[in-house]
């Protein structure tokens, strides 16, 4: 018996890739700071708080994201140094979890938006994420 047989495959299973994205997608949906990051590298969706999927297929993941309403921060076109600056310098994003308190920096915990607006100001793409509005005063 091979273990094909005893195991079976994902298609064997009612599996598919693009089913197992947008399971993930949706829980991504459900979970504080659940987002899609992309980079130079390719592309990673945070889901839950220990749990992520990377990939290197970034175009279908980053319009079946942008299309289900997730936060998706794409930096690719930002100058390397800048990408380098935020995500050693910068905080990380609290996925699952309760950000930290203020302030921000390397190491720590931060809500999705302060990360967001810091790419976003470096001149990356934000989607489904509208800016931080403006203290009234």
């Amino acid at each position: 018996m091979n273990s094909r047989n005893v195991r079976g495959s994902q298609a064997d299973l009612g599996h598919s890739p693009q089913h197992d994205s947008d399971d993930r997608i949706a829980r991504a949906l459900a979970t504080v700071g659940g987002h899609l990051a992309i980079g130079r590298g390719g592309f990673m969706l945070w889901y839950g708080w220990g749990c992520r999927l990377s990939g290197y297929d970034v175009e279908p993941m980053k319009a079946a994201c942008i299309a289900a309403g997730l936060p998706v921060i794409d930096s690719r076109e930002v100058p390397f140094e800048e990408v380098c600056r935020l995500a050693v310098g910068g905080p990380m994003i609290a996925v699952g979890e309760a950000p930290g308190e203020p302030p921000f920096g390397a190491l720590s915990y931060a809500p999705l938006a302060v990360v967001a607006a810091a790419y976003r100001e470096a001149g990356a793409e934000v989607h489904n994420l509208e800016p931080a509005s403006e203290p009234s005063g």
